[in-house]
């Protein structure tokens, strides 16, 4: 079978939920357009405005696993965000606006800890993505290895529990941790390959009900003998991809 692009996702708000999109167009040294857009600065943050901040200085599904559970969708054209959850109304928002900022805190309280530090205001710097890593990734995840994590495990362990970016479809199970640094095309893009992506306390959290209900990390510490899941990579050339491109190694 040959290796296709079978799901793009992208997270407006950083970990304050996911959109799947049918394509999009990647640039050289850029994250996906409009993910990690945004991110929820809390009350203990340390950042310097108008730079990228690493994630300890934002909430987050591994301290508040409520936030698993939000779904997001983003009107490009007015930067107009709408977050969905089983247990709050739906909200609509302009995150770059204040008055509404204020409106999305009041809605995301009741989803966070109160023993955790708690969000104060949203945070973004120019086009720069709030990504996990210092440099603008794109994360590539494999369909195969969810699912043969999920079957050893003994659950159905969905995909959205990883937060990725671009999910493929037709590989080997786990044959994506052979691929730092080599480059990989996905239809008119090339990416290179940096690191295997180091998971956190998000991942035992089931997407659909806010709730932790896996050991993902000690099932992935068993098996691999690290907690790791998908690679970052970086976009070294541009163009649009689909779902259901061809996915192909070419060093």
């Amino acid at each position: 079978m040959t290796a296709r692009l079978a799901s793009i996702q992208r997270h407006p708000l950083k970990s304050h939920g996911r959109e799947t999109l049918a394509g999009v167009a990647l640039s050289p040294g850029a994250a996906l357009p409009w993910d990690r857009r945004w991110a929820v600065a809390h009350e203990a943050a340390r950042i310097e405005d108008g730079a990228w901040a690493p994630c300890q200085n934002f909430s987050r599904g591994s301290k508040a696993p409520a936030l698993m559970a939000i779904n997001a969708a983003l009107d490009e054209a007015t930067a107009t965000l709408t977050l969905t959850h089983p247990d709050r109304p739906a909200l609509s928002f302009r995150p770059d606006d204040a008055a509404d900022t204020a409106r999305f805190l009041d809605w995301v309280r009741p989803l966070s800890p109160a023993d955790r530090a708690q969000p104060a205001r949203i945070y973004s710097a120019a086009d720069l993505a709030m990504t996990d890593t210092d440099y603008q990734s794109v994360s590539i995840l494999s369909l195969a290895s969810n699912a043969d994590l999920g079957a050893r495990m003994g659950v159905d362990i969905s995909p959205l529990r990883w937060r990725g970016n671009l999910w493929l479809e037709g590989l080997a199970p786990w044959t994506e941790r052979d691929w730092i640094g080599k480059t990989v095309r996905i239809g008119e893009t090339v990416l290179a390959v940096e690191e295997n992506i180091v998971r956190c306390l998000a991942t035992t959290a089931n997407p659909a009900t806010g709730e932790r209900d896996a050991d993902t990390l000690g099932a992935l510490k068993a098996l691999l003998g690290a907690q790791e899941f998908g690679v970052y990579a970086k976009v070294i050339e541009g163009g649009p991809i689909r779902q259901g491109d061809r996915v192909e190694v070419i060093e």
